[in-house]
């Protein structure tokens, strides 16, 4: 039997609306949360959280983040404390039992901790436009009973999809999601990705804690509905996981961590926890400005996802955008700028080329007319050496 999406959807329901009142210990991963944020969470909510990572360590305070499954609401409760009175924080679930968990002890954690920036929405994280509250709200006061109401409701639907969306286009700086990705159907995981890519910010990022597999895994277990509800064989191998991030537009993909043992060892596959971050904003013109970059090492050469291959120690041409995005995170530590003497405003700035991976010649950052003699006197140090 094929395990279908419907099928899924409802096991996947089905444990986690059974695990939100009992805890099931085959759900998640040991992970060790900072203690400090704990303390204002009560016991119920600790108990019944199933992640296999943490990703609350890569959020700032003031931002605006969202939790894809936020089950329990755990998490949500640990980045509300991190980003504090000016941050948001909005955890999205699909599982009515998880979200009543979660909004049970919102106002006692709220009056804990001083603030109340925490809100809980049910949905899909594959369909972040769907609001469920809405579309069940409408179909009790118009119920479908004939294709012309079938029909309105469709009107509807699109109707709220696009001018009231349960997240709007552009408005997250961080997503975060704990052990939930791979519980989405197959079909269906295209979607999630580019929703995720959808309601970020440019400039935002997401940091994504899930279980992958280091092989394919086979049809006959993908139709297990068990190891499918329990984190297992709906895993993306490894290597597809980071390209599911490239395909949908990120850049700045990378393994933040990787548990070196399997959580689970299922027919010679191995399962394991990791926490991958990546970046939304490499999008948008290549205009020319005349900078350039060079990689300081410690690999003899890079390349970005692009295809530019920056060779260590040489100043490669870039364009603006590229400059501004390999100057900073999660960049910019292996980076050295090479700005212009004299700035090129951006209206006078033309296309670039960004086929090209060339040397940039100190004559065009400089300038042909460059021809200043200085001892560097002002480059010494508080030691009065260079």
């Amino acid at each position: 039997m094929v395990l279908a999406a419907t099928d899924t959807e409802q096991e996947v329901l089905k444990r986690y609306g059974d695990a939100s009142q009992i805890r099931e210990e085959a759900l998640c991963c040991p992970v060790d949360y900072d203690t400090r944020y704990l303390e204002v969470i009560p016991e119920e909510i600790i108990e019944r959280d199933y992640g296999c990572g943490d990703p609350s360590q890569f959020i700032q305070p003031g931002e605006t983040v969202l939790d894809l499954g936020s089950g329990g609401g755990k998490i949500c409760y640990i980045i509300s404390q991190i980003v504090g009175p000016e941050g948001k924080v909005t955890g999205i679930d699909f599982n009515p039992p998880m979200l009543a968990l979660a909004e049970k002890y919102r106002g006692q954690i709220a009056e804990s901790i001083g603030w109340d920036n925490v809100s809980f929405r049910r949905g899909k994280i594959q369909d972040l436009k769907t609001d469920i509250d809405a579309v069940e709200a409408y179909l009790a006061d118009h119920p479908v009973q004939s294709y012309a109401d079938f029909q309105a409701f469709e009107n509807f639907h699109k109707t709220q999809a696009a001018q009231a969306p349960l997240i709007a286009d552009n408005s997250i700086d961080v997503i975060v999601s704990n052990c939930v990705l791979n519980l989405v159907a197959a079909e269906d995981k295209v979607a999630l990705f580019d929703e995720m890519f959808r309601v970020l910010k440019l400039g935002g990022r997401v940091a994504i804690s899930d279980i992958v597999s280091d092989e394919a895994v086979p049809q006959h277990l993908r139709d297990d509905p068990d190891l499918w509800s329990g984190c297992v064989s709906g895993a993306f191998q490894e290597r597809e996981f980071l390209r599911a991030f490239e395909a949908a537009g990120f850049h700045g993909i990378a393994i933040a961590k990787r548990d070196a043992e399997p959580w689970q060892t299922v027919e010679g596959i191995e399962f394991r926890s990791v926490t991958v971050t990546a970046y939304k904003g490499k999008q948008g013109p290549c205009l020319e400005r005349n900078q350039a970059v060079i990689y300081g090492g410690p690999w003899s050469k890079v390349e970005d996802d692009d295809g530019h291959v920056f060779e260590r120690g040489v100043p490669v041409a870039v364009c603006d955008k590229t400059f501004r995005l390999l100057t900073a995170q999660p960049y910019q530590e292996q980076v050295h700028p090479v700005p212009p003497r004299v700035e090129v405003p951006l209206a006078d700035a033309g296309v670039f080329d960004c086929m090209r991976s060339a040397l940039r010649t100190p004559a065009e950052t400089k300038g042909t007319d460059y021809n200043v003699t200085a001892d560097g006197a002002n480059a010494c140090g508080p030691e009065e050496c260079c």
